[in-house]
Parts: C-alpha cells; sequence; structure tokens
C-alpha cells in the first residue's frame, strides 16, 4: 500500500570544532524544517563537530557522548512524530566513533557508527560492528548508513533486503572531478542503489569549504525509482514529498527481490 512522507535533508553552517555554535545552528535547520511538514530530517555526517581536523587531540575535543545535555535541547525542537538523523563524533571513553543519532522528540531511538572509513578517518575513529543500521521509526522503518558506507553496493540492499522503507544518509562529500554536465559520482551511486532496491534516500550533504576541502553540496533526495526528486536550494534544504510504495513488484510479471538468484552469486 503506497503511502507519502515528507522528508528534508539540510546542510546547515557547520564549522570546525565549534560545537555549541553547531548544535545550535542544527536546532534551527531542524526547528526550520520540522515547521515546513519534514516527518524525517537528515543533517550531514559529523555535523557536531566539523570533519576536517587537524589531529586525534583536535577530534577528540569537538567529539561529544551520547548523554550531552545538548541533544535534548536539540531533541526538543522537532515535532512529535518527526524523526531527525544527525552525524556527530561520538566519544566513548577514550574511543571516539563517526556516529549518526537518529532521534524523536520523546526519545533517542539509537545510533549507528560507521562501518566504512574514508581517509584520514581512521586516524580518528574505530570502525563500527555493523554495515548500516535498522530502526523501527514513526515514520517507518528507517535504514542509516553514513557516507562511504554506501559506496559499497551491499549496504543499501542489505538494509532493503532487511525491510527499510527508506534510507538516511549523512555524508561529507569532498568535490572531485567530473565531465562537464554530470552528477556528482556519489549521487549516481546512490541514484543506482535505491532503483536497484526501491529504497529512497535521503542524502545531506556539506557545501561550502572547510580547511582547504571544497564539498560536493550534494544534498539531496532520491525517489524509490532511482531519480532525483529533490535538490539543495540556496539555503543547503532539499525538501520534497515521497511516495513509499511498501512492496518490490514490477508488474506485470517481476519482482525486484523475488527474482534474486543468490545462489548464483556466490
Amino acid at each position: 500500500m503506497t503511502r507519502t512522507l515528507r522528508v528534508a535533508a539540510t546542510s546547515p553552517d557547520i564549522r570546525v570544532g565549534e560545537v555549541a555554535g553547531n548544535f545550535a545552528r542544527i536546532r534551527d535547520a531542524v526547528l526550520r524544517s520540522g515547521s515546513d511538514g519534514a516527518g524525517l530530517i537528515v543533517v550531514p555526517e559529523l555535523a557536531t563537530s566539523g570533519y576536517v581536523f587537524a589531529d586525534r587531540a583536535e577530534a577528540f575535543a569537538a567529539s561529544v557522548a551520547r548523554d550531552d545535555p545538548r541533544w535534548r535541547d536539540l531533541a526538543a525542537a522537532l515535532p512529535r512524530g518527526a524523526v531527525a538523523v544527525v552525524g556527530y563524533a561520538e566519544r566513548d571513553g577514550e574511543h571516539l566513533y563517526n556516529t549518526a543519532a537518529v532521534l524523536t522528540r520523546d526519545e533517542r531511538i539509537g545510533d549507528y557508527r560507521k562501518a566504512h572509513l574514508w581517509g584520514m578517518e581512521a586516524d580518528f575513529f574505530r570502525t563500527g560492528d555493523a554495515a548500516g543500521a535498522l530502526f523501527e521509526t514513526p515514520v517507518g522503518r528507517l535504514g542509516v548508513a553514513i557516507c562511504y558506507d554506501n559506496e559499497f553496493p551491499e549496504v543499501p540492499r542489505r538494509l532493503a533486503l532487511a525491510g527499510a522503507d527508506v534510507l538516511a544518509l549523512p555524508v561529507n562529500w569532498p568535490l572531485v572531478a567530473r565531465p562537464e554536465g554530470e552528477r556528482a559520482p556519489e549521487t549516481i551511486q546512490a541514484m543506482a542503489a535505491a532503483r536497484s532496491s526501491r529504497l529512497a534516500t535521503v542524502i545531506a550533504d556539506r557545501r561550502g569549504v572547510e580547511r582547504g576541502v571544497p564539498w560536493t553540496g550534494g544534498t539531496a533526495v532520491i525517489d524509490e525509482d532511482g531519480w532525483v526528486a529533490a535538490s539543495a536550494d540556496v539555503d543547503g534544504i532539499a525538501a520534497t514529498t515521497i511516495s513509499l510504495r511498501g512492496d518490490k513488484g514490477l508488474p506485470p510479471r517481476n519482482d525486484l527481490f523475488a527474482d534474486r538468484r543468490p545462489d548464483l552469486y556466490a
């Protein structure tokens, strides 16, 4: 049975090391998207801390624990029934993780620790022990992965097979060269993954430049058919209403999942 969901990916002004200011700007962005009716709001990877750390000491100083009181203030900005996915540098004792929090106004549903670390992330963070995560939320079964995770086709497919209705994808995509007129390669990969598993994907990317690293600005909403349904506006927000069909049928005779032949893929 088809249903609709209003979603928003938002890219506030994130500044490396300015944790208090980043929380405040994320809260404002969440409040704005919630006021526009979004039931699912996604914020970029490492949004509370920034990304381009000078060293591990700086990363540790910009990290926060799951019980930091600022999470409660952020959650209070959400409308009832809405869900936010927020990337942050998680401190767990002496260990750091690149993590996404899944929040509602009333509870912290869970956290996902990134499994595939990119570049210098491995100098600061430990790897998570799951390739994406699935959460039961007020907006449905929510898959969560982080940035480089989604470049492994097994991750979105695994979440779709587990029953995800939609994928939240906080990212920090460094700008790379591409032929004129082409989309970013990471966007193309996300479009292909969404189409092959009929898994709508909400991508929140950074914009601008941080310490000499230009970001792609790839914030977008990709629908179940793999098309870009919304791109970032001048304020870094991509918002739209998507349809969630709840099945993988390809009428009149096919089905994306029933037609799989895993016995042939080894």
